[in-house]
């Protein structure tokens, strides 16, 4: 699938929204779930790296920071 962004005056958007509501093929995201998968993609990025980080941690390849430590730091 492949992604269009087009900029419609707002005298013609009306207009256009009508002729591309009736393309069966074209899928039309709100602006507010654009935001929403932005932000599931950023946290599920933020896991991802997060268990990359105990990962390492479990190889010896990065140094664990002791809870009381990290505690102290608030």
């Amino acid at each position: 699938m492949k992604q269009l962004t087009i900029n419609i005056k707002d005298n013609k958007y009306k207009f256009f929204k009508e002729l591309v509501d009736s393309m069966d093929f074209v899928k039309i995201i709100s602006e507010k779930e654009e935001k929403n998968k932005k932000k599931k993609d950023a946290l599920i990025k933020s896991i991802k790296t997060g268990l990359d980080e105990v990962e390492q941690i479990k190889k010896g390849k990065l140094k664990s920071v002791p809870l009381k430590d990290l505690l102290n730091e608030l």
